[in-house]
């Protein structure tokens, strides 16, 4: 039997659940730049404001990054299981897509 004190506790969970999403989500910003790494070293710096393609090239593989209004992707790679081009664009701090067969990561940072 379902008691008045136990419908009281679920609605508070339910309410601290929803407010700590809300103020999370708050928390995430708008990038500026994007960096991108290959194997732990920085292959570039950009603007996320500025549309532009991107060739990485590594002795692991190529990627394409395309950087286009305010959002950053990978449009093609040559790597077999393309994770990374099924990625959707991404453009708040902290964001990353990631190629791991070659082992290069784009984030984006304030």
């Amino acid at each position: 039997m379902i008691k008045k004190g136990d419908i009281f506790l679920s609605i508070g969970i339910v309410v601290l659940a929803v407010a700590l999403m809300l103020s999370f989500s708050s928390f995430k910003t708008s990038g500026k730049r994007v960096v991108i790494t290959v194997d732990g070293e920085v292959f570039g710096e950009y603007s996320i404001f500025s549309d532009q393609k991107i060739e990485v090239k590594s002795k692991l593989g190529i990627n394409t990054v395309v950087i286009k209004d305010g959002k950053v992707s990978v449009s093609n790679a040559d790597c077999p299981d393309k994770y990374c081009v099924n990625h959707v664009a991404v453009n708040e701090t902290g964001e990353t897509v990631v190629c791991l067969p070659h082992r290069m990561i784009v984030e984006v940072v304030e």
